[in-house]
């Protein structure tokens, strides 16, 4: 049975609270198989940067590791991406520490209670934008501004691993200019074995994803370099080789935790609270659409906010602090094969496991074989045949995506998406505020004469016909009236004004005023404004705010023969008896004129 066979069996309430039924039909043995690989992928790689993570947001080490089991699981079940995977993040990190460090101590209880309840706050927050049916701001979302992003998001993983591949030393966060300086200055200190590490866990994922793609390449890279890292020890000595490695991990499961309630903390966080909630869920579902566009699979925007809020909320109660969907670890997944969001499910489920029963076996995986990986993955989410697209394309789609791939590199990752949807609409209104506006008329070489835009045809000297195509509002109402001087600045004795307005969707207030003054002025002179071919919508809302009424309700017609017909007869018949242009039917049968 397919989703959509499926769907139709229940009300659309029932999959709002069983999102994972819309999938659940696509899961098969074989697909179990692959996702359970990338789960355990995904569940490994989180060790150490779920440590990584805490530390920059100023929490206890093993916080960064239950981020990563219950609002996983949550988020992948409730949400609508097959690929995303949410958990702790760069962003979310740092954008923790540097709200709550004014409130309490980094590290201390009263830290992390308040870490709790903004993760509180902020889930209850995306559930009510879900529930409201506010994913429809995901759509502001160009197709420019995702390759540009998952192009410098990339980037910047393989950048932030430099220290580690290489094996120097180099401060933690900056921008990519300020990691590129650090490690050109380190370049003397190149470690040579931790770089062979690197080198080799690369070199092997690749061979085994060519060579033999049905095979866990991540996997069975890692144990590689994993295995060099440990002969080379044993043949030079650790002292000598300096080949870093994850460390020990705390082996405890997530305990039970409850966010402060109090007026007075809850009205402290409240702008934090807001400000972190778009962007995770900016971030969230960028990322999901991103890899939903490699995969084919269409964003539910709104169940992705649902999903969101609700791991948020149960990561709250269970030692979890802000939660959003990461791109390392999506990418991964996406890169690993996974089928469907189980794959997330059995990364947050074996990380429980892994945490509890090998985390100290985790202190032999070499940081320069993480690095190797994260390489591969960095490199796989570039796509370059978007890029391509893009760059032999117009010149806003490149502005598009050049801003935000260069916020990317340059800014911090949020700001880089709002500089590119704000681009995008940007751009968007320009376009749309300047609608199509052509003079048409009757064409003899045509059949039916049917009307042509062609400037060197013969015009009705008291009767202009005019085709607008888009919208009349704000944005555009000043383009038209200038358009409508012009026209009487070029043809002042064509007095009626008849507008196609087959192409106009709707007008708004000054859109409508705009052409309500037009008619007036043209009725002053002796002359009428009259529209033809009116959408549902466009009578709609000129009906809405009175317009309709002021234009006169007689000069709106559905066709444009009968339009021509009315018309006609309100034309000055001592003009039409001296013109010898003839363009329309009515004046060369009309027997007066002849």
């Amino acid at each position: 049975m397919t989703n959509t066979q499926n769907k139709k069996s229940q009300p659309d309430w029932f999959y709002k609270v069983f999102p994972f039924l819309l999938w659940w039909p696509r899961v098969t043995g074989q697909s179990l198989r692959i996702d359970l690989m990338a789960g355990l992928t995904g569940a490994v790689v989180v060790l150490p940067q779920g440590v990584a993570f805490a530390t920059i947001a100023g929490m206890p080490p093993e916080y960064g590791l239950y981020a990563g089991m219950v609002p996983a699981i949550v988020a992948a079940l409730w949400g609508s991406s097959w690929h995303l995977v949410s958990g702790p993040t760069t962003a979310a990190s740092v954008v923790l520490f540097s709200s709550l460090s004014v409130y309490a101590a980094p590290g201390s209880m009263d830290f992390v209670v308040l870490a709790l309840t903004l993760t509180f706050m902020v889930g209850i927050i995306q559930l009510v934008m879900g529930l409201a049916r506010m994913g429809a701001l995901v759509n502001f979302i160009s197709h420019s501004v995702i390759v540009g992003f998952t192009a410098g998001a990339a980037i910047l993983i393989a950048s932030k691993q430099l220290k580690n591949f290489f094996g120097v030393e180099m401060p933690r966060g900056g921008h990519l200019n300020d990691v590129l300086v650090s490690f050109y200055q380190q370049i003397p200190n190149i470690n040579i074995y931790v770089t062979a590490v690197a080198l080799v866990t690369l070199l092997s994922g690749i061979a085994i994803k060519r060579w033999f793609p049905k095979l866990p390449y991540m996997i069975i890279a890692m144990l590689i370099g994993s295995a060099l890292a440990y002969v080379l020890n044993m043949m030079f000595g650790s002292e000598v080789t300096q080949i870093a490695v994850v460390g020990a991990l705390p082996d405890t499961l997530p305990p039970l935790s409850s966010p402060n309630f109090t007026l007075s903390v809850i009205r402290d966080l409240a702008p934090v609270a807001l400000a972190v909630t778009l962007f995770a869920l900016t971030e969230a579902v960028s990322i999901g659409r991103s890899i939903g566009s490699r995969s084919g699979q269409r964003i539910d925007g709104n169940q992705e906010f649902i999903g969101q809020g609700l791991s948020n909320i149960a990561g709250s109660f269970f030692s979890g602090y802000v939660a959003t969907g990461s791109f390392n670890r999506s990418g991964l997944n996406y890169q690993s094969g996974a089928k469907t969001p189980l794959a997330a499910v059995f990364a947050g489920s074996m990380l429980v496991v892994i945490v509890v029963m090998v985390a100290p076996y985790a202190a032999f995986l070499p940081k320069a074989a993480m690095a190797g990986i994260l390489f591969l993955v960095a490199w796989g989410l570039i796509d370059f045949k978007e890029l391509g697209h893009i760059l032999h394309s117009n010149r806003s789609e490149i502005s598009i995506m050049g801003v935000t791939l260069l916020g990317a590199l340059f800014l911090e990752l949020e700001f880089a998406i709002f500089a590119g949807v704000l681009l995008s609409l940007m751009l968007y209104l320009m376009k749309v505020s300047k609608p199509r506006i052509v003079t048409r008329t009757p064409d003899p070489r045509l059949e039916k004469h049917a009307f042509s835009s062609d400037p060197g045809l013969p015009q009705c000297p008291q009767l202009h016909f005019l085709r607008i195509d888009g919208s009349v509002f704000f944005g555009s109402a000043n383009h038209i009236a200038d358009a409508f001087a012009k026209i009487e600045d070029q043809y002042p004795e064509q007095k009626h004004l008849a507008i196609n307005a087959q192409g106009i969707n709707f007008a708004d207030i000054q859109g409508g005023s705009a052409l309500v003054k037009e008619a007036k002025r043209r009725h002053a002179i002796g002359g009428d404004m009259y529209l033809i071919h009116v959408k549902e919508g466009l009578w709609e809302s000129l009906e809405a705010c009175g317009c309709l009424d002021e234009m006169g309700g007689r000069n709106v017609f559905q066709s444009r023969e009968v339009a021509i017909r009315g018309i006609y007869q309100k034309l000055d018949k001592t003009i039409c008896k001296a013109c010898d242009k003839r363009v329309f039917k009515e004046c060369q049968e009309d027997p007066k004129l002849k």
